[in-house]
């Protein structure tokens, strides 16, 4: 292995670090923007258990932008097409939880090898074809920016609206409907708005790695914090952190920017991790050293 190209790679771009800078500033935008959105929709992936189902959605996504780039329609309109499909068909079939891995893991190796087939088809650029896989600093063009930044608005105002039944169905889906709440209308909504959020980070990260910004912050969060504010907070400056400091970390070198978000949010969740457990073990310690309560005789 020779260093000085390890070097290169991931730091030869510093001296020109300005002007790099400001040819992905489209990036650093819907990359900020993803991983708010990110963040917030991670909570409920993770309350619902449907972390496996992100890795799901990002294969059809795959799948949907590689078919627009072999036909020349817009990615970004074959990516949404793709996560739609998906998120449907899984919210739609798998309203248990086995039955909704199993469908994740058909629709997982079908999207995944049609993608292939469509990326082998086409004679285009190579850097297009690797970066719907593992995310390119400059896949966002200047036409795509507003749709990416709509998309995410859109999915964090719908987030807003149906936050409170879809909290209260994520933590207890029986209850909820005990008490009159649509669940199955929550449950779809929810899992089209995952879609839309899953097409967006397909963009950034490619379809491989986007569990990095749509489940890593809202585990690490969760590992600190409990409270109803709390988490989502964390978990969506965590996700910004990761996504924002990941692009200006790429702009440095010429790898793809999706080992910098990975390396980012996994780093977080390390931290995350370890000050959790060590507050909990305060915690126990601090109640063995409480003494017993006795009556005075």
């Amino acid at each position: 292995m020779n260093w000085a190209d390890v070097w290169d790679a991931m730091f030869g771009g510093l001296p020109y670090y300005g002007e790099v800078l400001a040819l992905v500033s489209n990036s650093v935008w819907a990359g900020a923007v993803l991983g708010l959105v990110g963040g917030l929709i991670g909570v409920f992936v993770i309350q619902r258990d449907m972390a496996f189902a992100v890795h799901g959605i990002s294969e059809l996504s795959f799948a949907g932008a590689a078919a627009a780039l072999l036909v020349g329609a817009d990615v970004v309109t074959g990516s949404i097409l793709g996560s739609l499909a998906a998120a449907a068909l899984i919210g739609w079939l798998g309203a248990r939880a086995r039955e909704r891995n199993s469908i994740v893991g058909v629709l997982m190796s079908f999207g995944l090898g049609l993608g292939i087939l469509f990326l082998s088809l086409y004679d285009g650029r190579s850097a297009n074809r690797f970066s719907l896989l593992t995310g390119q600093i400059v896949s966002v063009q200047s036409g795509e920016l507003g749709w990416l930044i709509g998309i995410s608005a859109f999915v964090l105002i719908a987030l807003v609206l149906i936050w409170r039944p879809l909290r209260f169905d994520s933590l207890d889906p029986q209850a909820a409907a005990a008490r009159g709440v649509p669940t199955t209308t929550v449950s779809l909504g929810f899992m089209l708005l995952l879609g839309l959020a899953v097409a967006v980070a397909v963009h950034i990260i490619g379809a491989l790695l986007v569990m990095a910004l749509l489940v890593t912050p809202a585990a690490a969060a969760m590992r600190v914090a409990s409270g109803p504010i709390a988490v989502p907070a964390l978990s969506a400056l965590f996700g910004f952190v990761a996504a924002v400091g990941g692009i200006l970390l790429a702009v440095m070198g010429t790898l793809p920017v999706s080992p910098y978000i990975t390396t980012l949010s996994f780093v977080i969740y390390l931290i995350c991790r370890i000050v959790g457990a060590r507050r909990d073990r305060v915690v126990r310690a601090g109640r063995t050293a409480q003494p017993a309560l006795t009556t005075p005789r």
